[in-house]
């Protein structure tokens, strides 16, 4: 198997749960995963299967999009409603202020990691020092939230939010934030992923569903992987020759290349996806090779 397989993750599952059912489905151990999901949350995790895992960290986009909802009224030591209550506060503002407070968290801003994050201070995770009730010292990060919409209030004190943000945001720490900026305590309640950088929940698949094709045949789970090259697709697509393929796949460079210098996704004269190339003063090289070796 190879190829990508978007898993809608039920909740209750860590993202490692579902990568090791997965390891046993699809019958490889050569399988990467693209952005943590905490176990409380669920949606899209896109799942990069054989050769494929080479592409985990090349892909194009690597932003996210949440819908989170937010319960005023009380504090957690993990930031969501799994955790222990901190702190309790009676509930003194609304939809008024919670709108007034988000656009002050739309835009480039430094985050702190919450304690229980798989972040490591040391080599060690945080949320192993958390679970000892330890508090380590660690650094904000820089994140990018590009936008957040107001999608509702689901229940009195609850609100659901639509976030777009950047690789390693923690939407829990931000709506902790936002509860703060309103002037209250909260926690995350409730989280759905329902975009990985250009795989989306129309591309998502739920175990019932996988398992199922596993149990229909290779084919039918087959059928349910999307190409490695799907994440590639906002580049340039150059078609090359056998020989020019040939000198790709050997790593050899090839001299007065008939094209623009950039990046390329590179297709063999058969139409078989090969991995990336550069074009540089006129010298195309092989930058990744994702197709399996022996099937050039």
């Amino acid at each position: 198997m190879q190829g990508i397989l978007v898993v809608d993750k039920p909740a209750g599952w860590t993202s490692f749960d579902v990568v090791a059912k997965m390891r046993g489905v699809l019958g490889t151990r050569k399988l990467g995963h693209s952005g943590t999901l905490d176990p409380m949350a669920t949606g899209v995790l896109p799942l990069f299967c054989g050769g494929a895992s080479k592409a985990v960290d090349l892909q194009l986009d690597h932003d996210k999009t949440y819908r989170a909802t937010l319960r005023l009224g009380a504090r957690t030591d993990t930031g969501d409603i799994t955790g222990t209550v901190l702190e309790t506060r009676p509930v003194t503002a609304g939809e008024a202020e919670l709108l007034a407070a988000l656009p002050r968290f739309v835009g480039p801003q430094m985050q702190l990691p919450p304690m229980y994050s798989a972040v490591k201070v040391n080599g060690q995770p945080l949320y192993k020092a958390a679970r000892q009730g330890l508090t380590v010292e660690r650094k904000a990060r820089p994140i990018t939230i590009y936008a957040i919409d107001y999608e509702g209030s689901p229940a009195p004190g609850e609100y659901t939010l639509t976030v777009r943000c950047s690789k390693g945001t923690y939407i829990r720490t931000l709506l902790e934030d936002i509860a703060a900026g309103a002037g209250q305590l909260g926690a995350m309640s409730a989280l759905r992923r329902t975009q990985a950088g250009l795989f989306g929940e129309a591309d998502a698949h739920s175990l019932e569903e996988i398992l199922a094709a596993k149990a229909a045949g290779p084919e039918a789970l087959a059928g349910l992987l999307l190409p490695v090259e799907r994440v590639f697709e906002p580049l340039p697509l150059l078609a090359v020759d056998g020989p020019t393929a040939a000198r790709l796949y050997n790593g050899c460079p090839t001299s007065r290349y008939p094209a623009a210098d950039g990046r390329y996704r590179v297709r063999d004269e058969e139409g078989r996806f090969l991995g990336l190339a550069n074009i540089r003063g006129g010298v195309l090289r092989v930058e990744k090779l994702l197709i399996e070796r022996g099937t050039a």
